[in-house]
């Protein structure tokens, strides 16, 4: 996550606005829900923001970190890891 958040902030802007930058806010938003998913369970979570495509690497970090803190088995650890690389792939970086 956090490699795929650096080569965000390394790629062009031109990268960012193919679809690099709402493949990365995409990734954040299911990360943050599986987060609320384990801290709230019960709620309804709550869909992070888009913050603008140069914050989408901020973003998937902040909400990979969170992630990590909360997951409880390595098949939960490996299921966000497949996640994170699907969404790199998708978004070219």
């Amino acid at each position: 996550m956090d490699h795929f958040a650096d080569r965000l902030r390394a790629a062009p802007q031109s990268r960012l606005q193919r679809g690099g930058a709402a493949e990365a806010l995409a990734l954040a938003r299911e990360l943050a829900r599986r987060t609320q998913l384990v801290e709230e369970p019960g709620t309804e979570p709550r869909e992070m923001p888009d913050a603008g495509m140069f914050a989408a690497a901020d973003q998937i970090t902040v909400a990979g970190h969170d992630l990590a803190l909360v997951l409880k088995s390595d098949d939960e650890v490996e299921e966000a890891v497949r996640l994170v690389e699907q969404a790199r792939e998708r978004a070219g970086v």
